[in-house]
């Protein structure tokens, strides 16, 4: 197991942890959480080695594999599934023994080297790549690409697929998601959930921390403090702690009352659909758990907008594109002030195509688009970062957009965002991305906008940041559509779902668990098929000799193929009769769990015993969720191979 005791670590002059304490043992799946600038990262290079203590013992396994995500990714020439398999440099040292044992027509060395590339996985690596990077969203184009084709964001993603096909005992992911879309977020999950490793995350995507860890770090005043459970269950322990203590728990209230108000004016107007009771759920759930984020050093709100016209933006019949490619046939879309939309949809779908028609980047193909007089919109996208000037400061950034503000008003609003003293009057070029996101968003902000267009708002924040995005988002009053991979920010401040596919923008009527199923029968549908091509491919002959079954025969073999797979039909009604009830179930104890008079000393006993009961139908969620994956896997396999007769 890792083991930390007494640990001393510095980073240049800064002490990140004081005598701090903390194991993890083998299997376990742990988040790191703290915030920016904490000693994660450092900790991560401690365990690779890269770092040495101050003082006190870190100690791990000696045999232990440890992987983790290359930082840098070569402009190479390579292909991307080559430069995927290099990640495993065991493997290419075998398969580099090889050749020179070959060359040297040393039988034996060749034989026991075909026995280590066997035990390496040598005969399927290519295989089980493919498969990792159709997972993270690849096509099989892009298998064979060249990495330098690749944007900065696609090669980390190669990147993050070189840690995961690499055998390791010990996995360390940073900011895994920070590049990925919803559907390559889901998939990334389910490959965690399967992980029979160590894995160590950090993250700042509370879903995403939810479902892949049953166990939380916390770095608190450069100390290590182990909560058991997931992101939820930390954080109902956290607010419970807070509340006992009533550490500047008055500070909050204001907060507390404002969002208490936005729910009740939400609950009276909301309908019983599901995605709707869902946001309420998670709304009750943010002020329970507000105490939690007591200390954040961020608070921000959205002014009331100068103008607010009805409609904002009509769309009709919109087609979208790039030269003869078109990525829209259909678009219809009408934004009116209050509208809390979020896009859905697959990579490469047209989500940001969308949001860059909205944001005037893009012009229609055709269609009617009409935009109301006194539009004025807040655009984030990922490279609105580097419209930032490098060489001014935040607080010349806000003056150019408003001259007759005082230099003490704007170190005031900018404080709200993180950027204290001298902070603000320090350049834009070294600054972080987080930083850098933190400030297009305080431009944003401070500009009163009536629509709001968010691309992956949430990329380099950290949890704290997150959580007052999600509480200012609440309060704006004017038009917002939003492209995420945080289901949390997505649940709780959007009202209707839209899923971009297969060129068409349409309603989409469930939830987000309801999306994360059409999700998964997406990829299993997609697997089915890859794996019938490949069978049919495999059996093709110029002849054409394949014996034709008459109808009766057909007939016979397709009843016995029912009866084969009947188990499997009556394991996934099981395990989806099963995630239901789970589902049902957690819903009720998590409703429990927002009573406060929970928290009172007499009901502790009480408490314990619901957040034991919370952790136990999360396991078996996800276990069901598991099981009916293998079942529907078993069942693409069966029908490949009854297609294959």
């Amino acid at each position: 197991m890792i083991k930390l005791t007494n640990v001393s670590l510095m980073r240049g002059r800064k002490l990140l942890l004081d005598e701090a304490s903390a194991q993890v043992f083998p299997g376990h799946k742990v988040a790191l959480i703290g915030s920016n600038g904490c000693g994660k990262s450092s900790l991560f290079a401690l365990l690779r080695h890269e770092l040495t203590l101050e003082a006190g013992e870190c100690s791990l396994p000696s045999q232990w594999r440890i992987v983790s995500v290359a930082q840098e990714t070569p402009a190479t020439d390579r292909n991307a599934i080559d430069y995927v398999i290099d990640g495993d440099k065991h493997l290419r040292g075998l398969q580099a023994a090889l050749k020179e044992a070959e060359a040297k027509e040393d039988g034996v060395a060749i034989g026991q080297i075909h026995g280590q590339l066997e035990q390496a996985g040598a005969y399927d690596v290519e295989a089980r790549a493919a498969t990792i990077l159709s997972g993270l969203g690849f096509t099989n184009v892009q298998l064979t690409a060249p990495v330098s084709d690749f944007s900065g964001g696609w090669r980390m993603r190669l990147n993050l697929a070189q840690a995961l096909l690499c055998p390791s005992d010990l996995l360390l992911l940073d900011e895994p998601t920070n590049h990925l879309d919803l559907d390559a977020v889901i998939w990334l999950e389910k490959w965690l959930q399967r992980y029979d490793g160590t894995l160590l995350l950090i993250s700042h995507d509370k879903a995403f921390i939810d479902s892949t860890v049953g166990q939380i770090i916390s770095v608190e005043q450069q100390q290590l403090i182990t909560y058991t459970g997931n992101y939820s269950a930390y954080e109902t322990q956290r607010a419970e702690r807070l509340r006992l203590q009533n550490l500047e728990y008055e500070k909050q209230q204001q907060k507390v009352a404002h969002l208490t108000s936005f729910i009740t004016r939400f609950k009276a107007k909301a309908s019983k659909a599901k995605q709707a009771q869902s946001r309420i759920k998670q709304l009750e759930k943010m002020e329970t758990l507000m105490p939690a984020h007591m200390a954040s050093p961020f608070s921000f709100s959205f002014a009331s907008p100068t103008a607010l016209p009805n409609p904002l933006v009509r769309m009709e019949k919109v087609q979208l594109g790039y030269g003869e490619h078109i990525v829209l046939q259909q678009a219809k879309l009408n934004l009116v002030p209050g509208s809390r939309i979020g896009l859905l949809g697959r990579n490469g779908q047209g989500k940001s195509t969308l949001i860059k028609l909205l944001a005037g980047v893009h012009a229609p193909k055709q269609g009617v688009f009409n935009t109301a007089k006194g539009l004025k919109i807040g655009y984030f996208a990922q490279h609105q970062l580097e419209t930032l000037d490098p060489h001014a400061t935040p607080i010349l950034h806000l003056q150019r957009i408003d001259e007759k503000a005082t230099e003490q008003q704007l170190r005031d609003y900018l404080g709200g965002f993180g950027f204290n003293g001298d902070e603000a009057l320090s350049p834009v070029a070294p600054m972080s991305g987080g930083e850098k996101a933190r400030l297009v968003l305080a431009l944003i902000v401070y500009q009163k906008p009536n629509l709001l267009l968010l691309d992956e708002p949430t990329n380099h924040l950290d949890l704290e940041m997150r959580h007052a995005l999600n509480i200012a988002l609440q309060g704006f009053e004017g038009a917002m559509v939003l492209v995420s991979h945080d289901r949390f920010l997505l649940s709780s401040v959007c009202e209707d779902f839209y899923l971009v596919d297969s060129g068409d923008v349409a309603v989409f009527s469930g939830d987000l668990d309801d999306y994360k199923t059409w999700i998964l029968k997406q990829q299993a549908a997609e697997k089915a098929q890859a794996n019938s091509d490949a069978k049919a491919q495999s059996q093709e002959a110029p002849e054409k000799t394949e014996r034709k079954l008459d109808r009766k025969e057909e007939k016979r073999r397709e009843a016995e193929f029912r009866k084969q797979i009947a188990p499997l039909k009556k394991a996934l009604e099981k395990h989806e009769k099963a995630m239901d009830k789970c589902a049902k179930d957690l819903a009720e104890v998590e409703a429990t769990l927002s009573d406060t008079g929970l928290y009172d000393d007499d009901r502790k006993a009480e408490l314990l015993a619901l957040l034991d009961n919370q952790a136990q139908l999360t396991q078996a969620l996800e276990e069901h969720e598991m099981a009916w994956l293998d079942a529907q896997e078993q069942m693409e396999q069966e029908r490949a191979a009854y297609d294959a007769q």
